[in-house]
């Protein structure tokens, strides 16, 4: 699907249309998808590289077959190893042999009968290979939520241009409505001033939203892995929505079920486990079963069949003390791997803490900054129609026309902190889907 969905972009900019039209989950998609994030890619890479190094364990415990052919001429002493022929003997035997030619072509087989700490090898390379992927989905994850949060970042800036432009258009007015009275003599040059100044101060925000805009959306295109030279039209307005606050209890269930960085070191937590116990199954004998079967002669016209088998049985005795040193570098990694669960459980639950606050919070600025804007814009008519009736100075709307300013820009950035808090919660729970869905 998300592959389906880059080649679409592609083949819509090869084809001449210059402009990328971007939704939240559009932009969320090309970000996870195979060619999207450079931390996604990788991580894919260490996963493939964790199931090669399972195989590897397996093939300890899989038979290994091979063949081989040899060809061999050699001279020996036979007086070298205490044999002394010819005394006694009608026959002389010489003592030096040779040259003698071998061809030996064989091929051989063994299998593993019983080998524990073989097994749990395998065991501590599955485990891994599990938590490779868990990370791949952390980092999908991660990769989601930093596309989510630049195009949200991106719509922050563009609705700041677009509160720059009216704060601009009601500057010109008022500043017109001001030369006006002072052409009528009702007005003051101070009036005037003061509108100017407002007008221009107004101009030179506008000026520095619109980098700000450009800027975003070159951020978007960056974390998306796309082409920095796309123009992109955001279709997603940014309004606000309330969120469905959940209680702790209810968040930190749903992240033991659903949050890959708690899966992944649960999985390496069990591979440091598995491990241990291999390390301490090395005490353990082992057996495996061999056999091979070819045939040897001097020349190739004079071949016969030979062949052997049997069972192997390795003791452990003693080895200088490499395996007590092994089982304790693995009951030590186990022990980092418990603190190291411990420490991820309370990272979770701290991020859950400080999301749940940082949302309830955003959502009561929202309303806050709502209801200044109401009541600057409501300041603003009575301003006008004060001046408008002659019984207040220009300065009235000039202050007042100030505070529609911050007002508008203090509430396009707490919808900012809303959307940018639900972010993160879903994130802390494990479940952005959820976001992306409204």
């Amino acid at each position: 699907m998300r592959l389906m969905i880059l080649l679409a972009v592609a083949g819509s900019l090869a084809n001449g249309q210059q402009t990328l039209e971007l939704t939240l989950k559009r932009a969320v998609e090309i970000a996870a998808a195979p060619d999207g994030a450079a931390r996604l890619r990788l991580m894919r890479e260490s996963e493939e590289q964790a199931r090669q190094r399972e195989r590897q364990a397996l093939a300890a415990l899989l038979p290994q077959v091979e063949g081989s052919y040899t060809v061999r001429s050699f001279t020996q002493n036979l007086q070298a190893f205490g044999l002394r022929f010819g005394e006694g003997l009608p026959v002389q035997i010489p003592s030096f042999v040779g040259p003698v030619n071998i061809q030996d072509a064989r091929a051989a087989a063994s299998l593993s009968a019983f080998d524990l700490a073989a097994i749990r090898r395998w065991k501590a390379a599955k485990a891994m290979t599990a938590a490779a992927g868990q990370e791949v989905q952390a980092a999908r994850a991660q990769s989601e939520a930093a596309a989510a949060r630049a195009y949200f970042n991106a719509l922050r800036a563009e609705a700041a241009v677009q509160a720059a432009e009216a704060n601009v258009a009601l500057a010109e007015r008022v500043l017109r409505r001001a030369r006006s009275q002072k052409e009528a003599g009702t007005g003051t040059g101070m009036d005037v001033t003061r509108a100017e100044v407002q007008a221009s101060q107004e101009a030179q925000r506008l000026v520095v939203a619109r980098e700000e805009r450009r800027t975003a959306v070159l951020n978007l295109l960056r974390v998306i892995n796309a082409d920095l030279a796309t123009d992109v039209r955001l279709t997603e307005p940014m309004e606000w929505q309330p969120a469905e606050i959940p209680d702790l209890a209810q968040a930190l269930a749903a992240s033991k079920e659903l949050r890959p960085e708690w899966k992944a070191q649960l999985a390496r937590e069990r591979a440091a486990e598995m491990n241990r116990r291999a390390a301490g199954a090395e005490r353990i004998p082992s057996a495996r079963f061999f056999g091979d079967y070819g045939v040897i002669g001097a020349s190739t016209a004079v071949l016969l069949p030979t062949r052997s088998a049997g069972i192997t049985v390795q003791i452990p005795l003693w080895d200088g003390g490499r395996r007590d040193a092994r089982r304790a570098e693995a009951r030590s990694a186990a022990r980092a791997e418990t603190v190291r669960t411990r420490d991820v459980a309370q990272q979770v639950e701290l991020e859950i803490r400080v999301a749940l606050e940082a949302l309830k919070s955003a959502e009561n600025q929202v309303a806050v900054a709502r209801q200044t804007l109401a009541l600057a814009e409501r300041e603003l008519e009575q301003a006008d129609r004060r001046v408008e009736a002659g019984v207040a100075a220009g300065l009235e709307v000039t202050e007042a026309q100030a505070r529609v300013a911050r007002a508008r820009q203090n509430e396009v950035a707490s919808v900012f902190r809303q959307k940018t808090a639900r972010i993160d919660l879903a994130v802390a729970v494990g479940n952005l889907d959820v976001l992306l869905s409204h």
